[in-house]
């Protein structure tokens, strides 16, 4: 376990050097993938987005492809099709962007919501049908989207089914006045992402991933995670609560957490330390809510102080 541990932190630390003073970030991402999920990461244009994405692809060594996501980019660039060959006197499939181990989704939001329904199929089965053909994408598959805020300009809303997709949602933010000196001081020296370099191939994630999901989880800890799950349903501020999809991706994020931590089980600090990035992205504040100016994360943070945390004897 130490040897699969020191390798996904190599991947964390090989990151870092094409992003500077986004630890928690790095490792949530990191933690995302070795959870089998899927990262969307929405801020402002110019904050990092893509270039943690890229350097996330170079580090982990995937088969990857890149799709920026415009108004002009239909399904079938995505999903494939299948093209007459006169050579082969015959059909032939034409693979898409998504047959690959890790996709980059960039500006996911841009595109019309028909292109962004193509990928609701894969994200979830790691698979496509074209003209009644199945076909699986490479394992493992993560998407890890960029998105800019709503209200930017050409961009529109994710629905619902879309957003439930990703296991987490992260916010780079602006950085501090050292941190800005110091992206400065590394571009100097070429593009940020040429500095990261490749750590482990595909068949050691695969394997890390099955470690992770062998973590141990307490049967008072399964219960926290529904009760909170629950009390999202519950708020009144809340229109829309966790559904079962996010209550899984918590209780695979805190396994993954436990594993970086250094534990082969789970305890509740770990599912509140993520409970934030995997319920925000999912729920719809109610109307009255919005107009209030009632934030997401003040809603969640009131819930892990009501819902009672249990109490766990150390194994």
């Amino acid at each position: 376990m130490e040897e699969y541990r020191a390798a996904a932190n190599n991947v964390i630390a090989e990151v870092s050097k094409a992003i500077v003073g986004k630890e928690q970030e790095i490792q949530k991402t990191m933690m995302a993938i070795l959870a089998g999920g899927h990262i969307l990461v929405e801020d402002m244009p110019g904050v990092g987005k893509t270039t943690m994405a890229v350097a996330f692809a170079r580090a982990l060594g995937l088969v990857e492809k890149r799709v920026q996501f415009t108004p002009d980019v239909l399904p079938s660039d995505l999903t494939g099709f299948t093209i007459y060959k006169k050579e082969l006197g015959k059909f032939a499939y034409q693979p898409g962007a998504v047959m690959c181990n890790l996709l980059l989704a960039d500006e996911i939001n841009r595109t019309s919501p028909k292109t962004q329904s193509a990928l609701l199929e894969v994200m979830e089965e790691k698979q496509v049908t074209v003209d009644g053909i199945t076909r699986k994408t490479g394992e493992p598959f993560v998407v890890i989207a960029t998105q800019n805020p709503s209200g930017s300009a050409g961009t529109q809303l994710l629905p619902e089914s879309q957003m439930d997709r990703f296991m987490i949602c992260l916010k780079m933010g602006y950085p501090t006045v050292k941190e800005e000196a110091e992206i400065l001081k590394r571009n100097q020296l070429g593009r940020a992402t040429e500095q990261v370099g490749n750590v482990i191939q595909a068949e050691a994630l695969i394997a890390i991933q099955q470690v992770v999901e062998k973590i141990y989880v307490h049967d008072r800890v399964y219960l926290y995670i529904a009760q909170l799950a629950k009390a999202t349903r519950e708020k009144k501020e809340i229109e829309m609560g966790m559904s079962p999809r996010g209550t899984i991706a918590l209780c695979k994020m805190a396994k993954a957490g436990a594993f970086i931590k250094g534990r082969d089980y789970v305890i509740p600090e770990d599912v509140k330390m993520v409970f934030a990035d995997v319920a925000a992205h999912r729920m719809v504040l109610t109307t009255k809510a919005r107009v209030g100016h009632i934030r997401m994360e003040d809603l969640l943070q009131e819930i892990l102080e009501e819902v009672e945390t249990p109490a766990l004897k150390r194994r």
